[in-house]
Parts: structure tokens; C-alpha cells; sequence
């Protein structure tokens, strides 16, 4: 695996977008079917999970009740403080940490799953973050993932890369519409156990988010590093 980095825990400081993402997120995950997808998602976990880029907490009252514990890193200031709130609204444990993806602050092999959801378009180094992920799950440990991502040829990808090089950033607190998940994934070692791709919305003009996936994958029970 690749050496640690050490980061600040506030290294991520967009305030516009998480003022912006704090008002409109909720009413969004309903009206685009989001929060059903966080459902789905989350649906089967059991024991210790970390979630990378909690962002407002959303996820958190879709977790089941066989969840010990979550650990929700998220390193923009004014979207933790909201998560810390939404954790006090729910009955699993959620203990709300600063940190980011590329420098994870727990031990190695802790926890039964992790979760990255709506994240790994906005992480600064990808397969750094990964790698990190990896290191932090037992050996058979599932990454549950919801990501948006590349769309498979056509206009939209064309549309997408120019977005990426230019504004959608900027805007978006760091987002990238052209990533590919499932292969950033894969190539960080993890076993995909199964995934479905899908439009977010289902209807109406897709947007150069709307691309998503949702799946599971495994670290291995036999990591090839080790």
C-alpha cells in the first residue's frame, strides 16, 4: 500500500458550496430518489463502519440497528458541525471525526465495513484514498459505494471531461463528474462483489452527475501486500 500521508484535519474548506449543499441536500435526496439509494446502500450492514465524507449526515438514519458503531469523517468544518447534530438524531452510535480520505486517523484493519458515498468524486487523490480504505478494513471487509461517475460514451462524457477541466469544480467543492469509480476501486485491490448502475434522477434531463453506480465490493480475506 502506499505510505501514509499526514493531512490537516480542516485541509477541505469550501463554506459557499456546504452552506449551499446544507440547505438544498435533503429536499434533493427526496425528489431524486437519493434517499432511497442511501437505503439500499446501507441495507445488511452489521458491526463497526466508517463512512468517508459524511458530509451533513444523511446517511445516518438509514443505518440498521445491527451497527455497533459508525465512524463519519468529514473534514469540512461547517458540514460536520451539521453532522454532528444529525448523529444526535439517531439510535445507532455515530462518533463525527475530522480528517481526510487520503490520511484516515484509525487503526489499520478496524473496522467490518466502510461507506463512500456522493465522495470519491471530490477526493483530492483518489487512489490514495483507496488505498486508505483498504488499509482500515479487516480482511474480507466490504466497501459499500454510491458514487456518480463517467457516463459510458456519448455526449454527456464529452461534456463531463470540459466540466471537469474547467468550472464544475470550482463549484462544486471540489467534485469531478468524469471519474470512474468502479475501475479506481478495483484497481485499489478491491474484489467487486456485485454492482447496478443507474440515473440520478431517473428522469427528465440528466445532468453531468446523473451517471451513477451503487455496489458492494470486498477487501481481500488474503491482501496481495501483505
Amino acid at each position: 500500500m502506499a505510505p501514509r500521508t499526514k493531512l490537516a484535519p480542516d485541509a477541505v474548506h469550501h463554506p459557499v458550496f456546504a452552506r449551499f449543499y446544507a440547505r438544498y441536500s435533503e429536499a434533493v435526496d427526496l425528489k431524486a430518489g437519493i434517499a432511497r439509494h442511501r437505503a439500499e446502500l446501507l441495507d445488511g450492514l452489521s458491526g463497526r463502519v466508517i463512512e468517508i465524507g459524511a458530509g451533513n449526515g444523511l446517511n445516518f438514519a438509514h443505518y440498521p440497528a445491527a451497527v455497533s458503531e459508525v465512524v463519519a469523517l468529514e473534514p469540512e468544518r461547517t458540514l460536520r458541525q451539521l453532522a454532528v447534530r444529525a448523529a444526535l438524531e439517531v439510535e445507532v452510535p455515530v462518533d463525527v471525526v475530522p480528517g481526510a480520505a487520503e490520511a484516515l486517523p484509525v487503526k489499520s484493519e478496524a473496522f467490518d465495513a466502510a461507506v463512500a458515498s456522493l465522495v470519491l468524486c471530490s477526493v483530492r487523490d483518489l487512489p490514495r484514498a483507496l488505498s486508505e480504505i483498504r488499509r482500515v478494513l479487516r480482511p474480507g471487509g466490504e466497501l459499500r459505494f454510491f458514487e456518480h461517475g463517467r457516463a459510458q460514451g456519448g455526449v454527456l462524457a464529452t461534456v463531463q471531461r470540459g466540466l471537469d477541466r474547467t468550472v464544475w469544480p470550482m463549484l462544486f467543492g471540489g467534485c469531478h463528474t468524469a471519474r470512474d469509480p468502479l475501475g479506481a476501486i478495483e484497481a485499489a485491490g478491491f474484489e467487486m462483489v456485485g454492482h447496478r448502475r443507474l440515473r440520478v434522477p431517473e428522469r427528465g434531463i440528466p445532468a453531468p452527475s446523473s451517471p451513477c453506480v451503487l455496489g458492494v465490493a470486498r477487501r481481500p480475506a488474503l491482501d496481495r501486500d501483505e
